[in-house]
């Protein structure tokens, strides 16, 4: 008689489960907005969401504002961009600092670079003991310094790409 009380407990719980899922409405995203209209998503062309929850914050006010961007999304007017543009001086400061950076940055990844090499040795790295008893513990390295270095390699070049931007700019 327990059995089957669990049993049915599970079938009404599966069968809540069902009926909340069926209750939820489909919500579309077009672009940064969230609609529930299917009428509104076809003719927009939006995206159905699935497998996740959508919080929907309402802002105050009646009808329609919920649609209308916010104030502060608008550009500011030419008279206020000044405000936001840098010092010129204090740009080159941030500038220096970055290019600084990057270059404790690149020296670093140098640094690992050149000890990858010099453990692959040439393709000839020193064998531990459990890999003269074992060749295919050997070679999983050999494997694993190569694609590190690799991966080394394109750190440094992209750092490097990354500083000439900045020497340049």
């Amino acid at each position: 008689m327990n059995r089957w009380m669990v049993v049915l407990g599970c079938c009404i719980a599966a069968g809540s489960a069902q009926i909340n899922a069926i209750a939820q409405e489909r919500i579309y995203r077009c672009g940064n907005e969230y609609t529930n209209s299917a009428a509104v998503a076809k003719q927009r062309n939006c995206q159905v969401v699935e497998g996740g929850h959508v919080t929907v914050v309402h802002t105050g006010g009646g009808s329609g504002t919920a649609n209308k961007p916010a104030e502060s999304s608008k550009p500011a007017p030419a008279g206020n961009r000044a405000a936001v543009q840098v010092d010129a001086n204090q740009q080159k400061a941030r500038d220096n600092d970055a290019r600084a950076i990057l270059q404790g940055e690149l020296k670093k990844a140098q640094e690992k670079l050149s000890a990858l090499q010099a453990e692959y040795n040439g393709g000839n790295p020193t064998k531990t003991a459990l890999e003269l008893r074992n060749p295919q513990v050997f070679n999983e390295r050999l494997e694993a310094l190569k694609a590190n270095i690799a991966r080394q390699e394109a750190d440094v070049a992209g750092i490097q790409r990354e500083l000439a931007r900045h020497n340049g700019g």
